[in-house]
């Protein structure tokens, strides 16, 4: 029986992946990735020559039942995501349960790694001894009800996730919710080349966060 691995990759900066992780790419006999060009540029980094396929939330159950199949010839399978650890608002969860349910015999180990929430409330100054991860708010429906149940929260500091085509909305959104006066720290593209870690009222954040400071991948932390 073969091995699953769910393996984190870096949040941005390469050099972030650890010793285990590259050697578990290299070892194992098939990756899969939510981004095949992605990852292979993870991979040309470490000169690591694996077979990679794409396996995202959009793969069918063929896909599934074929690495059921690679696991069950005995062969090594590592799921990656495009940063980040696989199953934290990332769908890589699905397959680990199917692989349990259908074969949990099969030995699934996780390699951890690099975390955009736990570097975000290292960076925030905020008291973190618990705190409420609610990932991505919804695009379009449940969007209200999600932004009005943070103001009953009470494990707090609250983090969250936003792109840079809602980063806005998203502000304003939690300015009308809990008010704009309300401080909030925004950790932007953590650990990349324009890497940002600001602090403010949510009105100002709104603010600042526009033009080039509006793109790259935002983690917010509500005290």
């Amino acid at each position: 029986m073969g091995t699953l691995y769910i393996i984190g990759t870096p949040i941005g900066n390469l050099a972030d992946i650890t010793f285990r992780a590259v050697e578990t790419l290299k070892t194992v006999d098939l990756i899969l990735a939510e981004d095949t060009r992605v990852t292979k540029r993870l991979l040309e980094e470490y000169a690591i020559a694996k077979p990679v396929i794409r396996f995202d939330e959009y793969a069918a159950e063929p896909a599934y039942d074929a690495v059921l199949n690679t696991l069950r010839r005995g062969a090594s399978v590592a799921v990656v995501t495009d940063a980040g650890t696989p199953g934290i608002a990332d769908p890589g969860w699905k397959l680990t349960r199917f692989v349990r349910n259908k074969l949990p015999e099969t030995p699934i180990v996780s390699v951890p790694g690099p975390s955009s929430v736990t570097a975000a409330l290292s960076l925030s100054g905020i008291p973190a001894g618990s705190f409420t991860f609610l990932g991505y708010p919804p695009q379009k429906k449940g969007r209200a009800t999600f932004f009005r149940d943070i103001t009953t929260m009470t494990v707090r500091p609250i983090v969250l996730f936003e792109s840079p085509h809602r980063i806005g909305k998203t502000l304003a959104e939690l300015g009308n919710a809990i008010g704009e006066e309300r401080e909030v720290f925004v950790g932007r593209e953590l650990t990349k080349m324009h890497e940002e870690a600001w602090t403010g009222t949510l009105l100002a954040a709104k603010e600042h966060f526009t033009g080039p400071r509006g793109r790259g991948e935002f983690v917010l932390v509500l005290p």
